[in-house]
């Protein structure tokens, strides 16, 4: 019988979630289990390269809509650019309104459609706005933007992999991590993580703590019910719906963030 390093889900959860050179050396269940509710460390990395990118650039004198654009490169880079893929994908598959089996044939091909080029160019042009508005009130308020709308992409995928959610393929990354994250692991993962957005957003004040917690909230639920809504269009989830969640929960986080100021 095999023993699990705790490790294990880290290694799986950077190995699968970045390109930072990190060696999986288990794909089981049990390590894509421990990945899986990691899934925020990644992103907490993911989002502090972008942080410090775009306050690099501010301290080199650049503006804030170049370290907008550069906050928002930096995990497209350090994913290969496969959640965007995943969400450009999703899309096409969601608006061709074809049967399960036709949309998921339209999904793993290597082109992208109308619908997924128009969603990219959205949620792209969001990004940077959200996130130029926020370095152009503080460089703090634009670095925690860029981490909190990481670290919450990559909880959604923790719920994403929950008990429940089938995969809509037998093979591929949404199958390796299929119900394989208890409901309740899930559930505590992100209530820590939501506590957690708030106690740093505090760091501005009350208003700021509850405004960031519900970025993260904000962000879980729509994920949701784009999850369930490709549920019940592909009978479960893929690598690209993955990539779909990921994207489309920080492009909330970020749009939260901005609301009131």
């Amino acid at each position: 019988m095999s023993t699990t390093s705790p490790f294990d889900g880290l290694r799986f959860a950077f190995g699968t979630l970045t390109v930072l050179p990190v060696q999986v050396t288990r794909w089981d269940r049990e390590a894509a289990r421990g990945g899986m509710l990691t899934a925020p460390v990644a992103g907490l990395v993911v989002g502090g390269c972008a942080a410090g990118l775009g306050l690099l650039l501010l301290y080199l004198g650049a503006s804030p809509p170049l370290a907008a654009v550069a906050s928002a490169a930096v995990p497209a880079v350090l994913t290969r650019g496969l959640h965007l893929d995943g969400l450009a994908d999703t899309a096409d598959g969601l608006g061709s309104g074809k049967p399960a089996e036709d949309a998921l044939r339209i999904m793993k091909q290597s082109d992208i459609g109308p619908f997924g080029v128009l969603t990219l160019v959205l949620v792209l042009l969001a990004q940077v706005a959200a996130l130029t508005q926020l370095y152009g009130a503080s460089w703090a308020r634009g670095a925690l933007a860029a981490v909190v709308s990481a670290v919450a992409a990559r909880l959604a995928l923790t719920l994403a992999a929950r008990a429940g959610v089938p995969a809509a393929r037998p093979e591929g990354l949404g199958a390796a991590v299929a119900g394989v994250v208890p409901v309740r692991g899930a559930v505590l993962t992100a209530g820590v993580v939501t506590l957690a957005a708030a106690g740093v957003g505090a760091w501005f004040g009350p208003y700021d703590a509850a405004r960031t917690a519900l970025a993260v909230l904000g962000a879980l639920a729509v994920a949701e019910l784009l999850l369930r809504h490709c549920t019940r269009r592909f009978g479960g989830v893929t690598g690209d719906v993955f990539g779909g969640l990921a994207e489309t929960a920080a492009t909330t986080a970020l749009l939260v963030l901005c609301l009131g100021r």
